[in-house]
C-alpha cells in the first residue's frame, strides 16, 4: 500500500531512521488517507504526520537529516516527557511537512479520569490507548524497500466503512471522560455516530456524574486534572470544528452534563455563540455563562484567570439587575443607565457577554453597547486645566459632569 501526495524521499528517509525497529504511521493521517481526505496541521494548513517509533524518538530524529535529499532544511524540538518531537521537514522544491514522532508508549489509569501513568511500550501497546478504533490503525514503514504494511489490530476499517465511533474497551470513557468530548469533534467533521455498545458506556458513566461520583464505596472527587484535559478539548471543538454539530451532538448524547446541568438543558447556547462569533468574542466563556454555574464551571476547567473575572462580574451584573424593579427600569434615562452599567466591573467585557446571551436589560445594555458608552465630554482634562482647574479629583469629576449632560441630552432627541 502507497501513501499518496507523501514524498517517497521522506518516507525512505524515516525508514531508514528506525535502523531496522519498527515505525509506523498512525492516527488521524492514516483515517483520512482510508476515508480519501487530505490531512493538513489546522492551525498552519501544512501537512502533517504522526509517526510512533519502537525506540528513542529523538535518536531517530537526530538520524534522519543525514538521509534526506540535499538540501533539504530539517528542523526538530523535543517535548513531553516521554521525548514527543516535533519536526519540520523542507524538500527541495516542496512544501514543508510537518512530523510529530513519538517514542512507543503504553499507559494505565490508576484512578478513573486522573492522568494516565505513562511508560515505554510497543506499538500495540501505543494503538490499544487511544481513543477510537478509527485511530488505532497503523501503516508500518518498510525500511527494505520504502513501502507501507497496515496493522488494524481493532478493526477500524470495519467502523469507518460503518462510519461508527468505538471506543477500544468497555473502561475507556470512566478512564478518560475527555474522550466523548473527542468523539463529538470527529462526529461533526466527519459525520459519524457513536456505536450501541459506546452510547451504553456514555449513558453509565454518565449516571456517576457530576463533579463528585462514588469510586465503590468513597465518595471521589473528579481530578483537577480532568478540568483542564476537558478545557483542552472544548477550546479544540471551538476553534477547529464545525462547534454547532459538535455541541449539538454532545446535547444529544447527553454529554454537555460533564460539564454542567444547566448547558445539558439549554436551548440557547447556540445563538448565544452565533452573536459571539459574529461580535469576535472569546466563545469559550460565552458558553460557560450559559451554564447555571458559570464561575463553579470556569474554576473546574481552569479558565484563564481574566475569563473568571468576567463570569463572576457577568453573574453579578445579573443578580442587580433581578433586583431593579419595573418603575426603577421604565424611570431611568441614558445618563442613568450609563452610570449603572458603567459601575459593574468590567463593563467593556461582561456586557457584550450579556448580550450575546441574551440576559434582561437587552434594550439598555445594546443601547449602552452601540452609543451611550461612546459619548465622551465634549472637552479634555487639558482644556480643563488650561482654563484654571487645578489638578486633582476635581478635574474627573467635571469630566463626568459634563459628560452627563451630554447624554441628558440625548433624552431630548
Amino acid at each position: 500500500m502507497d501513501i499518496p501526495d507523501v514524498p517517497a524521499e521522506l518516507m525512505t528517509a524515516l525508514a531508514a531512521a528506525a535502523n531496522g525497529r519498527r515505525l509506523a504511521l498512525v492516527g488521524g493521517a492514516v483515517r483520512d488517507l482510508l476515508l480519501h481526505h487530505h490531512h493538513r496541521d489546522p492551525w498552519r494548513g501544512l501537512p502533517d504526520l504522526d509517526l510512533v517509533f519502537e525506540g528513542n524518538a529523538r535518536e531517530l530524529v537526530e538520524r534522519l537529516p543525514s538521509l534526506l535529499p540535499p538540501g533539504t532544511r530539517c528542523a526538530f524540538r523535543e517535548h513531553g516527557s516521554f521525548g514527543t518531537v516535533a519536526v519540520e521537514v523542507g524538500l527541495p522544491q516542496a512544501e514543508t511537512w510537518l512530523l510529530d514522532v513519538a517514542s512507543a508508549r503504553q499507559e494505565a489509569y490508576p484512578i478513573p479520569a486522573e492522568n494516565p501513568c505513562v511508560s515505554p511500550g510497543s506499538l500495540d501497546d501505543d494503538l490499544a490507548r487511544r481513543d477510537f478504533s478509527v485511530n488505532a490503525i497503523a501503516l508500518l514503514l518498510d525500511s527494505g524497500g520504502g513501502g507501507v504494511q497496515l496493522l488494524d489490530p481493532h478493526h477500524g476499517q470495519t467502523d469507518l466503512a460503518a462510519r461508527c465511533l468505538r471506543f477500544l474497551h468497555g473502561n475507556s470513557l470512566l478512564e478518560d471522560p475527555t474522550r466523548l468530548l473527542r468523539a463529538a469533534r470527529y462526529a461533526a467533521r466527519l459525520g459519524f455516530e457513536l456505536d450501541a455498545a459506546s452510547r451504553e458506556q456514555v449513558e453509565a458513566v454518565l449516571q456517576r456524574w457530576p463533579w463528585a461520583w462514588k469510586l465503590g464505596d468513597l465518595p471521589q472527587q473528579a481530578p483537577p486534572a480532568l478540568g483542564t484535559r476537558l478545557r483542552m478539548e472544548l477550546e479544540l471543538l471551538l476553534e477547529r470544528e464545525p462547534w454547532d454539530k459538535a455541541l449539538q451532538r454532545l446535547q444529544q448524547w447527553g454529554g454537555l452534563a460533564l460539564l454542567d446541568p444547566g448547558l445539558q438543558r439549554s436551548r440557547h447556547w447556540r445563538l448565544a455563540l452565533q452573536r459571539a462569533t459574529r461580535w469576535q468574542l472569546p466563545l469559550l466563556p460565552v458558553l460557560m455563562a450559559c451554564a447555571d454555574d458559570p464561575v463553579g464551571l470556569a474554576a473546574r476547567l481552569q479558565l484563564p484567570h481574566r475569563q473568571q473575572r468576567w463570569l463572576k462580574s457577568l453573574v453579578q451584573l445579573r443578580q442587580q439587575a433581578a433586583q431593579l424593579t419595573l418603575e426603577q427600569c421604565q424611570g431611568r434615562t441614558p445618563a442613568g443607565w450609563t452610570e449603572w452599567i458603567e459601575r459593574q466591573p468590567d463593563p467593556e467585557h461582561v456586557v457584550p457577554m450579556a448580550l450575546a446571551c441574551g440576559d434582561p436589560l437587552r434594550r439598555p445594555l445594546l443601547r449602552w453597547w452601540l452609543r451611550w458608552r461612546h459619548v465622551q465630554a465634549g472637552t479634555t482634562a487639558r482644556e480643563l486645566l488650561a482654563s484654571g482647574m487645578r489638578p486633582g479629583p476635581a478635574v474627573g469629576a467635571r469630566l463626568r459632569e459634563l459628560r452627563a449632560e451630554r447624554l441628558r441630552e440625548l433624552e431630548c432627541r
